[in-house]
């Protein structure tokens, strides 16, 4: 077992990079077999174009020996292969679809979507001899005037990806200036050519990698392009979205007031072409100006605000819903600066805010208005539907979360004009208008207008004769339910005289369309969540028993299947029973066996089909994750715990039944609801754990599916917490994936912070046992340590991630050192504190943790000092930053840093007195 440990140690360690499996088969090969193959690269080269089209062919055996043979082409000798896609690509003489999808694969050659896979093509490009590269470069290029536009387009495509991979190595150099060179004498199709290259180029390539000089040159041929005089619609479409991506390299360009003026005249102008997709991706430059450099916007917002209003009401969809996507984009904006900075800016403040939306309110609010009438007759209810009316409900919404109260009065006046009108359009419209406003105005503002409206809107909702506005009146509910009601119990819009009103309502609408059905639920969802904890009894404790069988009953409807509906009824059926009070415990153990039953017919029966098969897998997710739920409630409470316990051997062997049918989306599911029923267990749940075990090791064996398995890695703590030591005979297969997941280079990043994380859990659990891995994991946990410590520089996603990692790294130093506590053994630990001082003096000097890194970085440092006393003591007084660290912990706002701080602090004084 341990030579396992080391080996996969090894690997994490090394990060063994392998040779190109062409190198090593060239080496090997004899004489007599390089004549054989070398052959068989020639005949693959000259039937390349056949191998291409049989590819595509309608015939699944054709098409599937014609994947094989371009796989097994790949594989024996990649530079041939790829010199022949890009020979196929190039030659105007061949089928337009082998040229295509000859390209394609070449593209798919430079790129993957797993950045794992991606890195292995990036080196693999690299290693190839220049020359192969230089003919593969050559092809595209002149690929780029073929009067077919697939194939330039196409090429296009697979030298941005080159170049993407290229230019920051400090090669092709040459391109970019090859690209520009003469672009004005060239043909109109190669024109447009290369203003797509340049525009697929600046997708891919980091704006550092561009000199100012080269970024100058690219603008000043996209802008030319995009300009009326070019009289070419293909050239102008292809500069304004070549404008689109190139906007992320201007940044020099807008701080100069004159080139910025140049640049927004021609969009501005763009917007206004007879070509209804260029002025489409005109409006897109403004959506990404308007978040890129909203703070350079100020002279221009005007005349956007006039090109937008007129888009708005006049051009066609597709340009409408990208101008109020520019009035969205400048709401997120301010959002954001407001929310950052709360209207207080200083000299530190990055952005001040211009308050674009208050100063438009009054023509904006209007105009968005107007688009809620916009309605499709047929409009689709499920998710993903889009239009002008639900772009403009969304801006709206958004307007009301920027500005707050100042919306109410601008939009009252159309709402009452339009609740009772004999158009269903005008109902609904208003009814939206509502809905939307109801995030950002203050409650008392709302709450007067919604205990006016909340009877009207029983009512449509029940009597409205048109799905749309009964469907918008339900959403409606639902947003005054998750906004106004649980925050509002001074003066709450829901009393003892309303509440059984609405439940009513809200069972009977369970009972209408799909849609309507599944929108009663979430506003049921939220009236729920709002008497999460109102203690002891709750209003809807008399209703319990009503909602939930009503529940159970929508989850059996045959059209449960649309819009989302059993879903939706089980994730309210799951919020019920969360919210619920000890007073509905007996009726939530009468749950019980009826979710087992449940769950037990979908194991039972006939063969599938696939479809039938997702279906059912989806069913059983949802099941599991009730019974989550349930087992959560009850097993929190002794009283219904003890009864509760009598179902427990029944639940395991059912999700030991789905584990059995190796469904992966249903193992992530029975896999949470496992980890809660070892927390709700305790010791008693070792019984389950021989049996078990084997699908605890494939949930951790799935990193391809990464969700999986960091459920699976955070039911092991859970498991840990339950059994302490007793889950020790099982550590070793735990402990050797975990740390084999870590040295897979195929692991998702997310799934490092739970496993490092995980070894705390493990440690604490068997404390000083933990003794046999600590020369595996503690050298994991510090070259992750010195990774994630320096993210100078870092963008905030990357930062994000830095600080998940810190803390699951933090996580496994605090429970190893707490498992060591008060152990002959302690003194193993001593050789590392040293590196976990420096840990934490570096990632306080970086100044970026967040309030969950700092709290869990304060307790490590108390833990060192707890478990190792004056070893400890000594390094923590020749620390860098720790006496600054424990300072600024100890006056922090958050109580929780504050009361770790003062912990770490009598630990640290007692360390340094010993």
């Amino acid at each position: 077992m341990f030579s396992l440990l080391f080996f996969f140690f090894y690997l994490f360690r090394l990060h063994l990079l392998i040779p190109g499996q062409n190198d090593l088969l060239n080496a090997a090969m004899p004489l007599s077999d390089h004549l054989t193959f070398n052959v068989f690269r020639y005949n693959m080269a000259m039937e390349v174009t056949q191998v291409l089209l049989n590819a595509q062919s309608i015939d699944g055996n054709v098409r599937k020996h014609a994947e094989e043979s371009l796989k097994q082409f790949q594989e024996q000798n990649l530079s041939s292969f790829l010199l022949s896609l890009s020979s196929e690509l190039a030659n105007d003489e061949k089928s337009v679809d082998s040229r295509k999808l000859g390209g394609l694969i070449l593209k798919n050659a430079l790129d993957a979507k797993e950045q794992h896979r991606k890195l292995e093509l990036v080196q693999r490009w690299l290693s190839l001899a220049n020359n192969v590269k230089s003919q593969i470069k050559a092809c595209l290029l002149k690929t780029l005037s073929s009067p077919v536009a697939d194939a330039r387009s196409t090429a296009s495509q697979v030298i941005a990806k080159i170049a993407g991979i290229e230019l920051p190595h400090k090669q092709w150099p040459e391109l970019i200036g090859s690209l520009l060179s003469n672009i004005h004498q060239l043909p109109g199709h190669v024109r447009q050519a290369t203003l797509e290259t340049l525009g697929y180029l600046c997708e891919e390539v980091s704006s550092d990698v561009v000199d100012q000089d080269q970024v100058n040159k690219i603008l000043t041929a996209v802008v030319q392009g995009m300009n009326a005089s070019e009289g070419n619609n293909d050239v102008r479409l292809a500069a304004t979205r070549a404008l689109y991506n190139a906007l992320g390299f201007a940044q020099a360009n807008f701080t100069n007031d004159m080139e910025r003026d140049y640049i927004m005249r021609v969009i501005c102008e763009a917007t206004l072409c007879p070509e209804v997709k260029i002025r489409q991706a005109a409006f897109e430059c403004l959506v990404s100006i308007s978040s890129s450099y909203y703070e350079k916007l100020a002279p221009y917002i005007q005349d956007i605000f006039s090109i937008t209003a007129k888009a708005v009401r006049e051009d066609e969809e597709p340009v409408a819903l990208q101008a109020i996507e520019f009035w969205s984009s400048i709401c997120d904006e301010e959002i954001d600066i407001l929310e950052e900075y709360g209207g207080d800016f200083t000299g530190d403040s990055d952005i001040p805010c211009f308050y674009f939306i208050k100063q438009a309110l009054p023509a904006l609010v209007p105009m968005l208005l107007e688009t809620l009438l916009k309605q499709e007759e047929d409009q689709d209810q499920d998710e993903g539907a889009w239009n002008i009316a639900m772009a403009g409900g969304t801006c709206l919404g958004l307007v009301a979360r920027t500005v707050g109260d100042d919306i109410v009065p601008l939009v009252m006046p159309f709402i009452e004009e339009n609740i009772t009108k004999p158009d269903w359009r005008q109902r609904e419209a208003a009814t939206y208008a509502f809905g939307s406003i109801l995030e950002g105005p203050s409650p008392d503002k709302l709450i007067p207008i919604v205990n006016v409206a909340l009877n009207f809107m029983l009512s449509a909702l029940t009597k409205d004769p048109n799905n749309h506005v009964k469907d918008t009146t339900a959403w409606t509910l639902g947003r005054i339910f998750e906004f106004l009601h649980g925050s509002t119990m001074d003066a709450p819009i829901i009393t003892q005289a309303n509440c059984q009103q609405i439940i009513t309502v809200l069972l009977q609408s369970m009972k209408d369309a799909s849609n309507v059905a599944e929108k009663a639920c979430g506003a049921l969802y939220f009236l729920a969540q709002g008497y999460e904890e109102v203690g002891p009894s709750s209003p809807l404790t008399p209703y319990f028993q009503e909602i939930v069988q009503a529940l159970l009953t929508v989850t059996h409807r045959e059209d449960a299947g649309e819009s989302r509906l059993r879903t939706a009824a089980y994730e309210t059926l799951n919020e019920v029973v969360r919210c619920s009070t000890d007073e509905t415990a007996p009726m939530v153990l009468q749950l019980v066996p009826v979710i087992m039953m449940e769950l037990h017919n979908t194991l039972e029966g006939q063969k599938l089909s696939s479809d039938e098969r997702e279906k059912q897998s989806e069913l059983q997710g949802l099941l599991c994750g009730c019974l989550q739920v349930i087992i959560q409630k009850l097993g929190s409470s002794e009283p219904t715990k003890y009864v509760f316990m009598q179902y427990a051997d029944q639940i395991m062997g059912l999700f030991l039944r789905i584990f059995a049918c190796r469904s992966a989306a249903m193992h992530e599911e029975a896999m949470l609801a496992i980890g809660s029923l070892a927390y709700a267990m305790g010791l008693d749940f070792a019984k389950y754990m021989l049996e078990f075990y084997k699908y605890l090791e494939m949930g951790l064996q799935n990193f391809e599916e990464y969700q999986v398995c960091a459920v699976t890695v955070g039911v092991v703590g859970d498991i840990c917490r339950a059994l302490e030591d007793k889950i020790l005979p099982y550590c070793d297969g735990i402990m050797t994936q975990l740390l084999k997941d870590l040295s897979s280079s195929q692991l998702h990043r997310s799934v490092k912070p739970p496993i490092f994380s995980c070894f705390g859990d493990i440690a604490l659990a068997i404390g000083e046992n933990f003794e046999k891995y600590l020369m595996y994991a503690m050298p994991m946990l510090q070259s992750a340590a010195d990774l994630s410590a320096h993210t100078a520089g870092a963008d905030d996603e990357m930062t994000e991630y830095a600080n998940s990692l810190r803390n699951g790294i933090l996580e496994a130093y605090s429970g190893i050192l707490q498992g060591f506590k008060n152990s002959p053994k302690t003194q193993l630990l001593i050789p590392y504190a040293p590196h976990i001082l420096q840990f934490l003096d570096s990632i306080y000097m970086e100044k970026d943790m967040d309030d969950v890194v700092m709290k869990t970085a304060i307790g490590v440092l108390g833990d060192l000092a707890d478990t190792l006393g004056s070893n400890a003591g000594s390094l923590i007084q020749q620390s860098l930053s720790s006496k600054d660290f424990l300072n600024e912990c100890l006056s922090s706002e958050d109580h929780m840093i504050k009361e770790s701080a003062e912990w770490a602090k009598l630990a640290i004084s007692r360390a340094i007195s010993v």
